[in-house]
């Protein structure tokens, strides 16, 4: 195993502009569990408390890997701090590793950051100068004095990210990231708007707005175009066109017709005229010896 590979020399000096520090490591074939039982600063004023890019227990990797220790130094005052990174690794048993614990010492260069309030003036939105003479842009900004604002997604059809996270649109546009369209004359017959002056359409229609029908011959009582020449028709209607009318007796109306199919037989108005020879309410069953047409009354 190679638990360490890079600043690994006893108590060396780390630059200003180092911020973290990188291991690498690895447990082969073998299965090593890791535990970082100490991490500290010796002078907290100058110099943060070491953090861990993984969690302070757990098993160490198969494969190479890196992992790093961030150091920042709070600003409040210049020196060198003296910080230390404790690492105990066992097998699967529980036994240490021969060679740990590790006890690393290491130190860190620090300055304390004044105000420049000639830098932070150029920063916007919040943003903060730090020691290199450069912004610290809050989170949801970026560039040089932090204003550009971040969306994400990006802003789609032509938007502009004003503040983070949301697009200003250009004419004919809508939503978070102008994504939506805006039709000046509305859609039609039950279209969406989709895009600018863009209609989804139902089924049955077509056009800029949906203005116009599949069905050259219009749909009547109630009846919308659902494809060419085909109407879909209210409870009630049947036909093409909802020219038929289904009534629930008789007397209902006078445009009644048949609610089944007279088999050997002719439908007027609420009446299967049976074929010579045939015989039921719907004409499908034979008769005896029987001449002319016979007539029976159909209740629907």
């Amino acid at each position: 195993m190679r638990p360490c590979l890079n600043n690994c020399s006893s108590n060396p000096s780390i630059w200003l502009q180092v911020e973290n520090v990188n291991f690498t490591w690895s447990a082969g074939s073998k299965r090593y569990y890791y535990t970082f039982d100490r991490l500290y600063s010796q002078d907290e004023v100058v110099l943060e408390v070491p953090v861990l890019s993984l969690p302070t227990h757990g098993r160490v990797p198969k494969k190479p890997k890196v992992f790093s220790v961030k150091i920042h130094c709070t600003g409040n005052a210049s020196g060198i701090a003296t910080f230390g990174i404790g690492l105990l690794i066992q097998t699967r048993l529980g036994r240490p590793l021969p060679g740990t614990p590790l006890r690393l010492k290491l130190r860190k260069e620090c300055t304390q950051i004044g105000p420049d309030p000639e830098c932070d003036q150029k920063c916007e939105n919040g943003g903060v100068c730090d020691e290199g003479q450069r912004c610290l842009c809050p989170e949801g900004y970026m560039g040089q004095y932090c204003n550009t604002a971040l969306c994400y997604p990006q802003c789609m059809n032509g938007g502009t990210c004003t503040t983070p996270g949301r697009c200003s649109c250009p004419p004919g546009f809508q939503g978070r990231h102008c994504e939506g369209g805006i039709c000046q004359d509305k859609c039609q017959n039950g279209g969406k708007c989709v895009q600018k002056d863009t209609c989804d359409c139902r089924r049955g229609y077509y056009g800029n707005r949906c203005e116009f029908s599949k069905c050259v011959i219009p749909c009547i009582n109630g009846g919308r175009c659902r494809d060419v020449n085909k109407c879909r028709c209210p409870r009630g209607f049947a036909g093409d066109h909802c020219e038929v009318v289904l009534g629930q007796n008789v007397e209902a109306s006078a445009t009644t017709r048949c609610t089944r199919r007279c088999r050997h037989g002719t439908c007027k108005k609420t009446t299967c005229y049976c074929h010579e020879g045939y015989t039921g309410r719907w004409c499908r069953r034979r008769g005896g010896n029987m001449s002319g047409k016979i007539r029976k009354k159909v209740w629907v």
